[in-house]
């Protein structure tokens, strides 16, 4: 394993729930003003969502740009040259995978998400956002079990589960060796511990531009341990 990296995002991801926007999300990763303009449509379409799917904690609906679109969008610092193809895990609202196509358009990208509705905003929104990503309405498990299952040079998640149980559910692409970038909270050192009694990997952290204490995990060469 290895220590915490430095990330390389344009400008500072900071400001309280009312005081970050539009205007700073697109000073803080290069957004190009049609971009942004997805981005407030991806929003509206979020709020609209919001009132009968539960898609977000209530409590972040204030501070979306800078909670769940600066969060997502700092990964697109971190993903290996050359990498094309996004398998994002426990889509939910579409964080970070969707994120992550507005902004590299020519990311191939797969949202995984269970839950039927929230499925139904992703197909829906990314429709609207003429986002061309394909959702998988299913079980993380049961994708990766599946010989069929998407291709990934990365696979992403998000605020899904704890780490071990999260390299449970995708051993099925460890095979391939990707890149795993994951957004943790701080409690990752517990985690990289437990971790380390099942799989072998290579990790590199960094340091998250939203949240203090928060951490980006690059991992690969990801191995379970014999015993």
């Amino acid at each position: 394993m290895t220590g915490p990296g430095t990330g390389s995002v344009t400008g500072s991801v900071t400001g309280s729930a009312s005081g970050y926007g539009p205007e700073n999300f697109a000073a803080a990763f290069g957004v190009s003003r049609e971009t942004c303009a997805r981005f407030v449509r991806y929003e509206t379409a979020l709020r609209r969502w919001q009132r009968r799917v539960n898609l977000v904690g209530a409590s972040t609906l204030d501070d979306i740009w800078r909670r769940h679109f600066a969060d997502s969008a700092q990964l697109a610092a971190h993903l290996h040259k050359g990498a094309r193809r996004i398998v994002d895990l426990g889509s939910g609202a579409g964080f970070p995978g969707l994120v992550l196509k507005l902004l590299r358009p020519e990311l191939d990208v797969t949202l995984i998400e269970a839950d039927a509705r929230k499925a139904a905003f992703l197909s829906a929104t990314a429709a609207e956002l003429s986002a061309d990503v394909a959702v998988l309405a299913a079980r993380i498990e049961d994708v990766a079990r599946d010989p069929a299952r998407p291709e990934a040079d990365v696979v992403t998640a998000r605020a899904l589960a704890p780490l071990p149980d999260l390299l449970d559910l995708a051993s099925g692409w460890s095979v391939d060796n990707p890149q795993f970038l994951l957004l943790k909270g701080q409690n990752i050192e517990k985690e990289l511990i437990s971790s380390t009694k099942c799989w072998k990997m290579a990790i590199t952290q960094f340091d998250s531009v939203t949240h203090p204490g928060g951490r980006v995990l690059s991992i690969e060469r990801i191995a379970r341990v014999k015993i």
